[in-house]
Formats: C-alpha cells, sequence, structure tokens
C-alpha cells in the first residue's frame, strides 16, 4: 500500500493524473469556503468567499520567495561543495 503510494508521487508517468488530482483538491477547497458559514467575522475581507484560501497561497508564495533571497542574497546559502 505504502509503495503504491510512493509510487504515485515520485514516478514522472503519474505527472498528469497527480496534477489533475492536487487541482480536484484544491477546488473542493475553494468550494468549502464558500459553503462556510461567516457569523464570526471582524473584517470585510474575512466575509469574502475565498479569501483564506488566497490568503494561504499568498503566505506560502511570501514564505519561498523571502527564504530564496535570504539564501541568495543574505549569502546564507553554502555551496554544495562546502565540506569537501
Amino acid at each position: 500500500m505504502i509503495a503504491r503510494v510512493v509510487n504515485f508521487f515520485g514516478d514522472p508517468k503519474y505527472a498528469k493524473p497527480r496534477r489533475l488530482l492536487f487541482y480536484a483538491v484544491l477546488v473542493l477547497i475553494v468550494v468549502a469556503d464558500f459553503l462556510a458559514p461567516r457569523v464570526h467575522t471582524e473584517y470585510l475581507w474575512e466575509r469574502l468567499p475565498g479569501w483564506s484560501a488566497l490568503y494561504g497561497f499568498g503566505a506560502c508564495v511570501l514564505i519561498i520567495f523571502v527564504s530564496k533571497f535570504l539564501g541568495h542574497q543574505g549569502k546564507l546559502m553554502r555551496r554544495e561543495d562546502y565540506y569537501d
């Protein structure tokens, strides 16, 4: 069972079904956000459907870009053969 899951996520021949699965999960998350009740909201943007999905995606992209910037420009990354 575990070998099948590892092969599904690691094998390039499953790239298209894997991508379709991820898109389907993304659509389900956004649809679920449309169905969730918004009773205790403080700000206007919290009432917008899909806001939490957009906010989470933007936060992840920001974390990636900031870490890449710090790694390359901030000299935090080392060469691949640093310990040789």
